[in-house]
């Protein structure tokens, strides 16, 4: 089989099912995309996707469609993101420009990117990254209870108790405080968690130390304000087919910030470059259906991430254009 055909009929079905909806046939593609090959040589190239898993035949239909290992064959190959049009970029300098404050600014975007992509957006708040760990402090408070407060070098405090199930005494207190302080002083929030991997301390107090430090991780999370702002979610009520029985609980997902903060976290999304998840992919079951298209922005003292989330039969070139170029406008004016 050619390889560049191969990869011709590859994108042909990927766009053509983007656009209908519907299982693409070999007739259709040799009419609609100028392949200058018979049908039946059509029908050889399809069957050969189709054994390398690139596209299924559903139920007794004469066409196919991609599966997630064929769209992602079509991102990967996707040599240049398709620029946005004079009138788009037009439209989103304008959306965003001199907004009143970074919560205006958000709202417009994410608003902007959902009208943009006809998909579900998500914007998270940027954090700032410089922000670090002063000093840990342990409160004994019973036997078996700890009391555990983080403060950070920009005034923030967070404090929550530790039940290890074992008896602690001051010397013990002790060690553990030395040994966390030694570990994280003047860490950001942002690698607390790597830190702590290296953390030593003796034996008998190794439950404890596991303990504290899963609770030191999460109050780091919390002072770095994690939050996201969304728009969009009609979007899915139209594409209700294509998320089939997954419909419920990506719902249900969306209801909960923290599991789209980890599926956003878990992404590769440096500013500048988009990263694409589709399908089963994604780690979370309740996303077997879905892609999500992310990129980092910010400025040197502040992260965050956008992401466009649709159904795996998403148009991905004009997706990814978006969320580059928005990501850029808004990097942009927090820079200013």
């Amino acid at each position: 089989m050619n390889e560049g055909r191969r990869a011709r009929v590859l994108r042909a079905i990927v766009e053509d099912y983007v656009a209908t909806n519907e299982p693409v046939g070999s007739k259709a593609l040799v009419e609609r995309h100028g392949l200058q090959v018979s049908p039946a040589t059509i029908r050889n190239d399809m069957a050969a996707l189709e054994q390398q898993g690139l596209i299924a035949q559903p139920h007794t239909s004469a066409g196919r469609v991609p599966t997630d290992k064929g769209y992602r064959e079509f991102v990967d190959r996707i040599d240049d993101v398709k620029p946005l049009s004079a009138a788009e970029k037009r439209a989103i300098a304008r959306i965003i420009e001199r907004p009143v404050d970074i919560d205006e600014m958000l709202d417009r975007t994410v608003r902007l990117l959902a009208s943009l992509t006809h998909q579900v957006a998500v914007v998270q708040y940027p954090m700032a990254t410089t922000t670090a760990v002063r000093h840990l402090e342990f409160v004994d408070l019973a036997a078996h209870r700890l009391l555990v407060v983080l403060i950070t070098d920009s005034g923030q405090v967070e404090q929550r108790i530790v039940d290890a199930g074992s008896p602690l005494d001051e010397a013990g207190i002790a060690a553990l405080r030395d040994a966390f302080n030694d570990a994280l002083h003047q860490v950001r929030l942002s690698r607390v968690g790597s830190a702590l991997e290296r953390i030593s301390v003796a034996p008998e107090l190794r439950e404890w130390a596991s303990a504290i430090s899963e609770v030191v991780v999460d109050l780091a999370r919390s002072s770095r304000q994690d939050r996201l702002v969304m728009a969009g979610t009609a979007n899915l009520a139209r594409s209700g087919r294509d998320f089939g029985e997954h419909i419920g609980p990506l719902l249900e997902a969306f209801e909960e910030q923290v599991v789209l903060l980890k599926l956003l976290t878990s992404m590769v999304a440096e500013t500048g470059r988009v990263s694409v998840r589709i399908g089963r992919e994604n780690p979370v079951e309740s996303f077997a259906s879905t892609s999500v298209v992310a990129t980092g922005y910010g400025t040197d003292d502040s992260e965050a991430k956008l992401a466009v989330l649709g159904p795996t039969r998403m148009d991905y070139p004009t997706t990814m254009a978006a969320v580059r170029a928005v990501a850029r406008y808004v990097s942009v004016i927090l820079s200013e």
